[in-house]
């Protein structure tokens, strides 16, 4: 099930923020951007999100703890007089993933056209070709591209 997170879901977001935070080899300097992580910055993430009207979906199988999470803000374009969602981190469990990729981009963009989005955006670490694949497959296309420089 996914579901809008509550102050309940807290300890188990972090966790997910925590996992995804190593997944994206932020931890180990794979990807030349190390740095660590830190509980305090997760819960200030999450709470942030919960308490600011943003969004913050929480993967929720029965009664399960969350084992995935989507976070997003929507605001004007600052460019433009558009609103646009944006996507902060989106992690899902391996073992959980498939349709409920799926399930939980349905209701960020449900969220978003709720939120009067003309536009939703997602991002991809690395070069993973089954992310740009489902982006694809769903209608997104690539609009920019960003580039990091440890300096």
């Amino acid at each position: 099930m996914i579901i809008e997170a509550v102050s309940d879901d807290k300890v188990a977001v972090i966790l997910l923020l925590q996992q995804a935070h190593h997944a994206a080899g932020f931890d180990d300097g794979d990807n030349g951007f190390s740095f660590p992580f830190e509980a305090a910055y997760a819960e200030r993430l999450f709470l942030a999100h919960l308490l600011s009207g943003a969004l913050c979906l929480v993967l929720k199988p029965e009664g399960d703890m969350a084992r995935g999470v989507l976070m997003a803000v929507a605001a004007e374009h600052p460019m433009g007089p558009v609103r646009i969602a944006r996507e902060t981190v989106w992690y899902i469990e391996p073992s959980h993933r498939g349709s409920n990729a799926v399930k939980m981009l349905d209701a960020y963009e449900a969220w978003a056209r709720a939120r009067g989005c003309y536009f939703v955006a997602m991002a991809g670490m690395g070069d993973d070709p089954r992310v740009a694949k489902l982006y694809q497959r769903r209608g997104y296309h690539v609009a920019e591209r960003h580039f990091l420089k440890s300096i």
